[in-house]
């Protein structure tokens, strides 16, 4: 008999060792989520490329000093050049100019395009929209060929610049605060430029 009961206590302890049995359960859950974005027709605008150099009668200029551009006996100008015409011109390289004086007086007048400009572009002008080109002078300290007398102008005063239009015809561009321009009218000009 106590075999028996060695027996039934054998399996009695069997049973309580694996008996229980532990599962894992993994639910996965997908969900659909639907998203409509709507996104604004875009537009191309095609500017319309000058293929006319622009004219003196489409042009209205102006030729102003540049505030805070004077030092070491020179000072810089600005020429504005804005399309007044219907259609697209262009203007490129540095303007073609005369100084006059108060009664239309040609004084003398030497332009040239300042160092490092590089290659002119081609500057498109859409109606009302303008280029500039600045000047680098001395309006008073005498040059060669110049008035050297002490206080008096190197060169008589300059009230307008007249402008050679590369499409034909010329325009007075009024100075703002008339200069004269010594070294016998020498101005060193940058390559025109699109104003902003």
């Amino acid at each position: 008999m106590r075999l028996v009961a060695l027996a039934v206590g054998a399996v009695v302890a069997l049973a309580g060792c694996g008996g229980s049995k532990t599962v894992t359960v993994t639910n996965t859950v997908t969900h659909v989520r639907t998203v409509t974005v709507t996104k604004p027709a875009t537009t191309t605008t095609t500017p319309h490329t000058a293929t006319t150099a622009c004219a003196a009668s489409s042009l209205q200029g102006d030729f102003v000093g540049v505030p805070g551009s004077a030092g070491a006996g020179q000072i810089t100008y600005r020429l504005t050049l804005t399309n007044t015409g219907p259609t697209p011109c262009y203007l490129s390289g540095i303007p073609q100019v005369q100084l006059l004086s108060t009664t239309g007086v040609a004084l003398p007048t030497s332009p040239s395009v300042q160092p490092n400009q590089g290659t002119a572009a081609k500057i498109s002008l859409a109606h009302g929209k303008a280029a500039t080109s600045d000047a680098r002078f001395s309006p008073d300290v005498p040059g060669t060929g110049d008035n050297q007398a002490p206080g008096s102008p190197c060169q008589p005063v300059a009230t307008v610049l007249l402008v050679t239009a590369p499409g034909g015809g010329k325009l007075d561009a009024p100075i703002q605060n008339p200069t004269s321009v010594c070294e016998g009218g020498s101005m060193r000009f940058t390559n025109f430029a699109a104003a902003p």
